[in-house]
């Protein structure tokens, strides 16, 4: 077959084929009478071989290599191009996000463009300040993606950082609480602390929500930074996991002032008072009941008053003159 046959037959240019042939790679094995290329049965599985090598990503010298060299073997090229492949396809997905970003802030001109490009890089920086600085950069056109800060707020490991994300997610407005809401049921745990301290910073019904499904987390962290976030925001659900911190030691001295409040705005501080007093009922050790007894003290109401006079007589002498004096203080205050 002659050259322009051969390149239809296998949809590779004439021009590549003459290059093949320079390189000694696919060398046809015969010329016809007016000196050109012929190219027999055998020329064409080679080109075929040759096509399907580099359909692989091999290099014409590796190709070349492989088909000449018997002991050329695939699996160590294989393994590299594997890795060149994978390297590249990162590349490309972090581009894709770039891009994505960039589109979802619908930018009105190259300023706001540059702005995104210029978060995205101080994200990716290895120095927590760097990174913190990205995000507090002043800018003329406040708008960032909800989705990109989500995503690095929930791979935020610092605390400066993710504190100063949290700011920028919660001014972003929008899509907030959807962006980061997926980290609440990540199988991470970190992941999901991360998530929840963000949402408790984003008001409405929908971060409620995602709060309260928080409460049934396996993790102690998750349950009680969403116990503390509702609390603050009047939700009764939160009482059962305020009174478990207190009990635990976790968190008590704030969970003890937000059940506080919430007694206050509730309108049920009787029925948080029997909380605290019934799981002092249901407890002998010393240091939880007298972390109970504190947190009494915090709550408003006659039942408070009147559970913290009646630990003043408790068989524990410690309980009872942590409670005696804690009651007196009630009562200064009441008189006031």
């Amino acid at each position: 077959m002659l050259i322009g046959e051969v390149a239809r037959c296998c949809g590779v240019s004439a021009r590549m084929l003459r290059h093949y042939d320079s390189l000694g790679l696919v060398r046809p094995t015969g010329r016809t009478v007016g000196g050109y290329r012929e190219y027999s049965e055998a020329d064409i599985r080679r080109i075929l071989h040759v096509e399907g090598l580099r359909s692989l990503g091999l290099s014409l010298r590796q190709i070349g290599r492989a088909l000449e060299d018997p002991s050329f073997t695939p699996a160590a090229l294989i393994s590299d191009l594997i890795g060149r492949t994978e390297d590249r396809l990162k590349r490309e997905r972090e581009l894709l996000e770039r891009l994505r970003a960039i589109e979802t802030s619908a930018p009105a001109g190259w300023q706001g463009v540059l702005r995104i490009v210029e978060l995205l890089h101080g994200l990716n920086s290895p120095s927590a300040a760097h990174r913190q600085q990205a995000v507090l950069a002043p800018a003329e056109d406040p708008t960032v993606p909800a989705e990109l800060l989500a995503k690095a707020v929930l791979g935020e490991s610092d605390p400066n950082v993710a504190g100063a994300l949290q700011w920028a997610l919660a001014r972003a407005g929008g899509d907030g609480v959807a962006s980061v809401a997926s980290g609440v049921y990540s199988e991470n745990v970190d992941i999901r602390r991360r998530a929840v301290l963000a949402i408790a910073e984003l008001p409405g019904d929908e971060s409620t929500a995602v709060l309260t499904d928080a409460l049934g987390d396996s993790d102690t962290t998750v349950r009680a930074r969403a116990a503390l976030a509702l609390g603050r925001r009047g939700e009764t659900a939160a009482v059962p996991t305020l009174v478990d911190l207190v009990l635990a030691g976790t968190n008590d001295v704030e969970a003890a002032e937000v059940l506080g409040k919430l007694s206050l705005e509730s309108g049920c501080p009787d029925w948080i008072t029997s909380a605290l007093v019934d799981q002092l009922a249901a407890h002998a050790d010393s240091a939880v009941r007298i972390r109970l007894t504190q947190a009494l003290v915090e709550l408003p109401g006659a039942r408070a008053r009147s559970a913290l006079r009646e630990l003043a007589q408790d068989d524990d002498r410690t309980v009872a003159r942590i409670a005696s004096v804690l009651a007196g203080a009630l009562e200064e205050r009441s008189d006031d």
